[in-house]
């Protein structure tokens, strides 16, 4: 039996160097949440005063729809890209502040909400701020990112 021993712990010592040690599976990214959306939505932002519609345009899946204000369906990144182009000019700036967000049970969709202002120029180089609020939803993609599959917006002459 003493000779059996050694024999017993060199063996169980190869299995363990060789033979893969069972571990919980780690997620490929951590589990959204309601600040994930928020904290995306800061990111979203940056993205279009630092690169214009470029930029804003990062945040939207190929297959997003935009629901404008007063107007028709935008069907397709492409196609409300080209609506966008407003973002590429320094005296035009969009901000945003999600007021509220949450994620499906799945984890897989969510959505964001609040106001936004929209400052630009009139003809007489004079500032405007027009306000509004919008709700954006958004789809978790085949790679993990996050992207915006649905945006609206209303605009109203009172910021509240």
């Amino acid at each position: 039996m003493k000779s059996f021993l050694p024999f017993l712990a060199v063996a169980f010592l190869v299995a363990t160097i060789v033979l893969p040690i069972a571990r919980p599976a780690i997620s490929a990214s951590p589990k959204a949440t309601a600040d994930t959306l928020k904290q995306l939505e800061a990111e979203f932002m940056k993205a279009a005063a630092d690169k214009g519609s470029q930029g804003y345009m990062s945040y939207y899946a190929d297959d997003s729809v935009e629901v404008p204000n007063g107007a028709p369906l935008i069907q397709g990144k492409s196609n409300i890209a080209k609506g966008m182009a407003f973002l590429d000019d320094k005296n035009n700036r969009l901000i945003w502040t999600p007021v509220g967000a949450a994620i499906s049970s799945s984890g897989d969709l969510g959505y964001t909400y609040g106001n936004y202002e929209f400052h630009s120029k009139n003809k007489e180089g004079k500032e405007t701020i027009e306000y509004g609020k919008y709700t954006s939803i958004w789809k978790r993609q085949k790679d993990g990112s996050w992207k915006v599959v649905l945006d609206m917006g209303n605009s109203s002459p009172n910021p509240k």
